[in-house]
């Protein structure tokens, strides 16, 4: 089933020549551009650009209350829109698809990653994200290919249970149409692990949402950029916080990590699930926060850069925070559009009887949704 095999190579001497190169390379390009912060006027205008004050509502709901859905992902082919998401059962996650002709009313086509009943890595959780969408804020949101495939970034692992176990990131890949119901092909071993040689302080203990995107002018000296989140402490990497960090590579298969520290870090809760678009010169990163900020509720927000690795943090209102009877637990996890002038996102939304579905935000009234959580 996995017919790609990777051989990573972690000798000490080609981690210290990479350290070499990239500390070297960050220090001249970052220290020539001179701006790595993104200025408050500068901040708010990005907030009012994507905001979305309008909660339409649920958009697609699990067929049972056994059944939590979560993670939406949006890319666009000719006049059809389609949504990756994932579905927990009890037994760990699976990667769905569904489309849509109006980003409002969405239909389930089925699986797209599903439980292996083997011996692999990944055999109880695969869930995936898209990879190298065409990033640009109003643009076509197409899914690109390189090298003739299109990519998955996942994280995935043996244990049973609601993100359970040791989780590792891994890479799918398929040559066939995206919005077909088909199971995509992996590589057969993680890219990366918490148990890794080279882990780092932060990642030590489990790895989740990963996000690829396809920089083409190579701000940090490669192509492909991926941010994730993971636990970890230097102490205690069972408590620690969740945190954002980076990951880099030139052919989608073999991962580096990026630097020695998160680039989002409230230093508590959780910070994760990153989503990167790029408005103008501006490369704006939807994440949510959860527990850090005085909170038992989970949040959406944002932070910039100009360079993909230095962020500036919004410090005002909530993109998407818990108001409705439907998301009155948990409102998070971004996924943005912004099509024919109407900005959407959508995110995971969670209710107090532990329901989770997907629901969505307009930057305009589009009305209210009809659809509701089958509870018992």
């Amino acid at each position: 089933m996995n017919e790609m095999r990777i051989i990573k190579s972690r000798t000490d001497i080609k981690k210290i020549v990479l350290a070499i190169v990239t500390s070297f390379f960050c220090f001249t390009s970052y220290a020539q551009s001179g701006r790595n912060n993104v200025a408050d006027d500068v901040m708010e205008r990005i907030y009012h650009e994507i905001k979305t004050p309008h909660k339409y509502g649920l958009v697609l709901v699990p067929p049972d209350p056994s059944k939590k859905m979560d993670c939406p992902s949006v890319f666009r082919k000719e006049n059809k829109w389609y949504m990756t998401y994932l579905i927990y059962d009890g037994r760990g996650y699976e990667t769905w698809l569904a489309e849509s002709d109006d980003l409002l009313n969405w239909k389930n086509k089925g699986r797209i990653m599903s439980f292996s009943d083997s011996t692999d890595w990944d055999y109880n959780q695969k869930a995936g994200y898209i990879a190298l969408q065409d990033h640009a804020w109003g643009g076509s949101y197409t899914w690109q290919k390189f090298d003739e495939k299109y990519w998955m970034s996942y994280f995935g692992g043996r244990k049973k249970g609601y993100e359970a176990g040791l989780l590792s990131i891994g890479i799918a890949f398929t040559s066939k149409d995206p919005s077909d119901v088909h199971e995509w092909k992996r590589i057969d071993k993680p890219v990366l692990m918490p148990t890794d040689p080279d882990v780092r302080w932060w990642e030590n203990s489990t790895m989740y949402k990963s996000s690829v995107i396809w920089d083409k002018s190579k701000l940090t000296g490669h192509p492909f950029v991926m941010y994730y989140n993971a636990r970890g402490d230097s102490l205690n990497p069972g408590r620690g916080a969740e945190r954002i960090g980076m990951a880099v590579s030139d052919d989608m298969m073999h991962w580096n990590r990026f630097n020695n520290d998160p680039v989002i870090n409230h230093h508590k809760g959780i910070s994760g699930d990153a989503y990167l678009q790029k408005i103008n010169d501006i490369w704006v990163m939807f994440y949510f926060g959860a527990f850090w900020k005085g909170e038992s509720s989970a949040f959406n927000r944002f932070a910039c850069s100009y360079d993909l690795v230095h962020w500036t943090d919004w410090q005002g209102e909530d993109l998407i925070a818990p108001s409705e009877s439907y998301d009155e637990l948990f409102a998070h996890k971004s996924f943005v559009v912004k099509h024919e002038g109407v900005v959407y996102h959508f995110y995971c939304a969670v209710n107090k009887k532990d329901d989770r579905g997907i629901a969505v935000a307009t930057s305009v009234d589009k009305g209210k949704s009809g659809l509701r959580f089958n509870s018992k």
